[in-house]
Order: structure tokens, then C-alpha cells, then sequence
């Protein structure tokens, strides 16, 4: 007897494939090139399902798996099991097959995005390396918006507006579950030493402090320390310190009557015209000029 494999028709299944007039309108409008999605469906207790692309696929494929079982098997030759509650993403271009437990069928919601920002998303919340867990509240985000999604989709594809929104709802559900999750114990860690870090600086404002005092305070050398706060925000620990005390600065402009003087000295700088240029350089108004803008 032939083994039964079937990529899609089952019961109550959910399905929607972007016609390639949208998709090629879609890939030049300028607030959706850069993510959107091109299919999308849930596919409930569906036995026997398979789908194998040898060559990987255009799109970045997500999979959250509701109910069952299933696995996932790309050209790495490693081959993972997709349990409830559990997200996988498949990276474009990634050979890969995939199919539903034999004896416990997977319901899976899906979907597929093109787009140059869809690969900056799996990379900064990891969710290449391996199944994600889904929270119960990320498990029902991500329900809610796949239902309004697909409504939307379904009922006015031809709608750039309809397509624009759909793609702002699908940024906002990645970056939700990848916060969410917390990614690896690695990740995590890495995020301790960044709160500890920042945690010293915040109670230190009107103090100087040292690379050196600062990699001792939260156990890591100095040029991990470094590339910790690079990778992380984008510039180097010292710099970042001088923002928080110009971050403070911009507080006391704005709900006290101290001196530019005064503020200068309570975030650990003497002298008010190096205050002055630094605040200038960081926020692109002199401190006068910041305190004079209306707030609120």
C-alpha cells in the first residue's frame, strides 16, 4: 500500500496563497517590501500531511503547532519534533521536508514572509535555533492575530491598506514572542550581565565611572564587556553611561528650576560647558534651548 502524503485539502482547513499580481505589488510598495506574508493557513488534525521543498523555499516559513504532533526535518540532517505549544521557523532558502505524527496528527496555524527585515527578526530573537515555547499569552496572540490576519487577507486582497496592516500585526506578533519567550539560557545570560551593568551605572549617575570598575562589578573582562554592550545597544559601555546621565539631565531641564550649573554637577560633571557640548552633541539642543521647547 502507497504511503499517504497530502500537503493540504483537509477538513476545515484554512488557506490562503497571494496572487503573484499582489505579491510582485506588495515586494515594491515601500511600507511592505521589506515583510509580508504570502501564504497563510491552519490545517486542524491533519493526517498525513507532508510537504518536502529540496531546494528550500522562497519565503521564510512560521509554524506554531496548536494540537498533536509533528517533525520538522531540514538539510543539517537534524530532525526535530514539533510538539503543542510550540513555534518553528524555517529560514528562506533552507532544504527542507516536514510532515504530521502518524498516530497524533499536528494542528498547525502558518504562514510564509518575503521580505529583507523577516530574516532580522529570526535572527534577533533566535527562532532559527530550535522550537520556540509559547506562553499561554503569546499562545493566544498569536491565535488572535492569525484569525484577523486571515480574515483580512481573504476578504480584500487587493487591498494595499488591508496588506500594510496585516504586515505591521505580523512584525508586532514576532517581536511579542520573541520577547516572550526569552530565548536561549545563553541569551538570558547575556542579559543578566547587560541589567547588572546598567543596573551599577543608573545608581552611579553623579559619580565617574571606569571600564575597568564596571567589567570587575559584573564579572566579565573588559573587551566582553564591550562587545556585550555593542551587540546589545550599539555603542560601548562608557558612551552608554554619558547617555543615561543625559537621559537625567533632560528630566531635570524639564520638571526643575536647578541651574544648568547644578544639574551638570548632580549627574558627576564639574564643569557646565563640557556639560553643555555633550548634551548638545547627544540630544542636538543646548540645555537653554531643551528647557525652552514646550513638554507635554
Amino acid at each position: 500500500m502507497d504511503v499517504i502524503r497530502k500537503p493540504e485539502g483537509f477538513e476545515e482547513e484554512k488557506l490562503f496563497i497571494l496572487p503573484d499580481y499582489m505579491q510582485t505589488e506588495l515586494s515594491r510598495s515601500e511600507l511592505t517590501r521589506d515583510l509580508f506574508v504570502s501564504d497563510i493557513g491552519f490545517f486542524p488534525h491533519a493526517l498525513h500531511h507532508y510537504r518536502e521543498r529540496p531546494e528550500g523555499s522562497s519565503s521564510h516559513i512560521f509554524i506554531f503547532c496548536s494540537e498533536g504532533e509533528g517533525w520538522i526535518e531540514t538539510d543539517l540532517n537534524q530532525t526535530l519534533t514539533l510538539t503543542p505549544n510550540h513555534l518553528a521557523v524555517i529560514p528562506a532558502g533552507t532544504p527542507h521536508r516536514y510532515g504530521a505524527h502518524v498516530h497524533a496528527p499536528w494542528s498547525i496555524y502558518w504562514f510564509h514572509l518575503q521580505g529583507g527585515h523577516t530574516a532580522e527578526f529570526i535572527r534577533m530573537y533566535g527562532m532559527d535555533a530550535g522550537p520556540v515555547h509559547l506562553p499561554i499569552g503569546a499562545q493566544s496572540e498569536f491565535k488572535d492575530t492569525f484569525d484577523k490576519c486571515y480574515v483580512l487577507l481573504s476578504d480584500k486582497t487587493y487591498s494595499l491598506p488591508i496588506h500594510t496592516h496585516v504586515s505591521q500585526s505580523i512584525r508586532l506578533l514576532i517581536s511579542s514572542i520573541g520577547i516572550s519567550s526569552g530565548g536561549t539560557a545563553k541569551d538570558k545570560k547575556r542579559e543578566q550581565y547587560l541589567e547588572l551593568a546598567i543596573r551599577y551605572m543608573t545608581d552611579r549617575l553623579e559619580n565617574s565611572i571606569r571600564l575597568p570598575e564596571l567589567a570587575k562589578h559584573t564579572g566579565l573582562s573588559k573587551q566582553h564587556l564591550i562587545l556585550l554592550f555593542k551587540e546589545e545597544t550599539g555603542i560601548p559601555p562608557i558612551e552608554y553611561f554619558l547617555r543615561l546621565k543625559i537621559q537625567k539631565a533632560t528630566q531635570l531641564l524639564s520638571l526643575t528650576g536647578f541651574s544648568i550649573k547644578e544639574i551638570a554637577a548632580s549627574i558627576g560633571i564639574s564643569d557646565p560647558y563640557y556639560f553643555s557640548r555633550l548634551f548638545k552633541k547627544m540630544t542636538g539642543s543646548s540645555p537653554s534651548a531643551y528647557r525652552s521647547i514646550p513638554k507635554g
